[in-house]
């Protein structure tokens, strides 16, 4: 058996790939570079796209190909292409002060991935399936740390822009999740996540254009003047 065919290479390869998006995400938390967050997500969304490609490679689940090329084409390369026209637009390169400061941030993430990795221990028996129905159920941590950091990310921080950045990681460990116990959801199903994804995004761009215009900043804590 080549290593080509021999799932514990694979199951390796994965692992490694989840550390990677894993890094990736911490690495955002203390990022205040809006193109710099943007591009760390296209990375890590590219990775998600080959985890995918490797778990249907060795599965021979067809529907995952088209979840990878949809995350590659959606997630790696348009969203953060409108994102980044989007940052020129509005001129605004640099995230302001978040709630919380950028080290504490990091600490905070790391504690999240601590949380993610107790969670899933309990759902990881590697003993109990044969190695190639177990390919990528040890990510399942990583995925519900990239869930709870970005969520928290969409917490901490006050401009539109990169709350929509922890929407989307938060999407991605969702998506991560998905793939790793259950070998990806319904054809029609995922389908229908990307495309909500899409027009989420993209009424959240419009949203975070009107909130420049009509307030020269992207601080969603503006919007209590709304109320006045």
């Amino acid at each position: 058996m080549t290593f080509l065919q021999n799932p514990e290479f694979g199951d390796r390869i994965i692992t490694l790939m989840a550390a990677l998006v894993l890094v990736l995400q911490i690495a955002a938390v203390g990022q205040r570079w809006l193109v710099s967050s943007i591009r760390i997500f296209a990375a890590q969304s590219f990775l998600l796209a080959s985890i995918a490609g490797i778990i249907a490679y060795f599965n021979h689940a067809s529907h995952i190909y088209i979840a990878a090329l949809l995350t590659l084409i959606l997630k790696a390369g348009l969203l953060p292409w409108l994102l980044e026209r989007l940052v020129k637009r509005i001129e605004i390169r640099r995230e302001i002060e978040p709630l919380i400061n950028a080290p504490l941030s990091i600490l905070i993430a790391g504690g999240l991935t601590l949380v993610g990795y107790i969670v899933a221990q309990s759902f990881y028996h590697p003993e109990e399936t044969s190695v190639r129905a177990a390919l990528g159920h040890n990510t399942l941590a990583v995925a519900i740390a990239l869930f709870l950091i970005g969520f928290f990310t969409m917490l901490n921080r006050r401009k539109a822009l990169t709350q929509v950045l922890g929407l989307l990681s938060l999407e991605n460990g969702l998506f991560l999740a998905a793939i790793s116990l259950t070998y990806g959801m319904p054809l029609v199903v995922e389908l229908g996540i990307f495309f909500d994804v899409l027009v989420a995004v993209m009424v959240l761009g419009i949203l975070v254009f009107r909130i420049r215009e009509a307030f020269d900043s992207m601080d969603v804590s503006k919007l209590r003047k709304l109320r006045e």
